[in-house]
Order: C-alpha cells, then sequence, then structure tokens
C-alpha cells in the first residue's frame, strides 16, 4: 500500500511538495502527539494554577501587611503628638489659673476662665483621639498578626506545591521533550493553512481531539453518520476531508499503517 502511495506521489516529491497522505498522516501522528501531551498536563492537573495562585495571594499578603506598618506608625505618631498638646494645655492652664488671682477686673477674669476651658475642650478632644488612635492601633495590630499567620500558612501550601509539581515536572521533562520535537517534525510536513486549522479545530474541541478515525461508518468525534461517498474519499487519501457536522478532520485505519522515508 505504501509502495502504492509513494509511486503516486513520485511527481509531487520529486518537487519538494508533501503529499495529501502525508498531511494526513503527519495529522493523524500530530494528534497522537498531542493527546499524549494533554495526558502530561492532566497529570499535573490543577497545580500550575494553584502555584501561581498561591504565589499571587503571598504577594497581596505582603502589600498588606506593609501598609498596616506604615498605619501603625502614623498611629503612633498622632498618640504622640496629642499627648504633647494634652502636656501644652495642662500647662497654659496651670499659667491661666495662676494668673486669675492678679486679675484686676471681672473682664480678665472672665477671659482667663473662657481660655482654661478652651484648654480643657482641647485635653479633652486629645484624649477623644488618642483613644481612638489607640483602639484602630490594637486592631490593626491584630489585623496584621492574622496576615501573618496567613502569610506563614500561605508559603508552607507553596512551598508543598512547588516541590509536588517539579516531582511531576523532573518525571514528565524528557518524555515532553521527546514528544515536542516529534511534534516540530509533524508540523513540518503541514502547511500552515493546514495546521491553523488543525489548532482552531483542537481548541474549540472539548476532548482537544481535531483528527478523528471513522468508527462503524461514524465520526470518531461527534458519532454522526458519514455518507458511504465520504467514507471512500477518506480512505482514497486524496483530499482533506472534514466531518460535515463538527468540523473535525476524518482519517481511516490505514493511515495508522503508514510509514515514510525521513
Amino acid at each position: 500500500m505504501v509502495n502504492n502511495m509513494e509511486n503516486e506521489n513520485n511527481n509531487q516529491e520529486e518537487k519538494g511538495q508533501v503529499s495529501v497522505t502525508q498531511k494526513l498522516y503527519a495529522l493523524y501522528n500530530l494528534q497522537k502527539i498531542d493527546s499524549e501531551t494533554d495526558k502530561i498536563r492532566i497529570v499535573r492537573g490543577e497545580l500550575p494554577l494553584e502555584v501561581q495562585d498561591l504565589e499571587d495571594e503571598i504577594a497581596g499578603l505582603f502589600t498588606r501587611i506593609e501598609k498596616h506598618d506604615a498605619d501603625l506608625g502614623s498611629f503612633e505618631s498622632s498618640v504622640n503628638e496629642k499627648s504633647a498638646n494634652i502636656e501644652e494645655s495642662r500647662v497654659l492652664i496651670k499659667k491661666y489659673e495662676e494668673q486669675k488671682n492678679n486679675v484686676r477686673n471681672n473682664r480678665e477674669y472672665d477671659s482667663l476662665t473662657k481660655e482654661i476651658e478652651f484648654q480643657d475642650l482641647e485635653i479633652q478632644l486629645s484624649e477623644k483621639r488618642i483613644r481612638e488612635a489607640t483602639a484602630e492601633r490594637e486592631r490593626i495590630t491584630v489585623v496584621i498578626a492574622d496576615a501573618k499567620k496567613a502569610l506563614s500558612e500561605r508559603q508552607e501550601d507553596l512551598k508543598a506545591k512547588k516541590a509536588e509539581l517539579n516531582d511531576i515536572v523532573a518525571d514528565t521533562e524528557k518524555e515532553e521533550d521527546d514528544l515536542q520535537a516529534r511534534s516540530e517534525e509533524m508540523k513540518s510536513l503541514i502547511e500552515d493553512r493546514l495546521l491553523k486549522a488543525y489548532m482552531r479545530i483542537r481548541n474549540g474541541a472539548r476532548n482537544g481531539l481535531a483528527v478523528v478515525k471513522i468508527e462503524r461508518d461514524a465520526c470518531g468525534g461527534c458519532f454522526s453518520k458519514i455518507p458511504p461517498q465520504h467514507q471512500l474519499d477518506i480512505k482514497m487519501h486524496k483530499k482533506v476531508i472534514v466531518c460535515e457536522f463538527c468540523g473535525r478532520i476524518l482519517i481511516d485505519d490505514s493511515i495508522e499503517e503508514l510509514e515514510f522515508d525521513k
């Protein structure tokens, strides 16, 4: 069968062209290679995404802790400032109290009394601000402690996930490299237009199958019946034929038996 195919396409090969049969053979093998690669990625599962999510969460926790640390610094400054204001007001009150003993008239007495009342209000306001800042500082301290605990836990999770992923990658790296090399070899036999069509079909298929065999007179992808004439055309290997229902590229069993000199 192979000899007949080679004779049939001899003119094309002499011109450096790839026959339709070779393209179908390459597409079939590319599909097998891609399916094997898919299996490797299934073994990895969601690990790469989980690792990325953990890294993003850890970065977010670091940012949150840094922001809250800065907030603590501002609360400390605010408390110190208000404490200094209280001391200043107390000094003024003491001064005004002493001055009241030497007033010459009611107007001076009332003026000093109002100054003392004002400083009392300033003290009350500063004390209120200190209480608020202290309460917020305590709340933020708890938030920081919780964030640091979460950060430690996430870092441990990330370490475990990375170790698990690295083990899987180490086990499959050589196999995946071999598959990639074979994939490039098959792609070199397929023209860009057809290769793009293959990738489009593959990306749109839930199981990643863009090339399927005829099974019991039906498409191996969507299981729709294939007319006898189309089945005959598929077996002739003279053109690339797709399922009119799902768009997958159709091949017959004989493709699997073909071999080509490299």
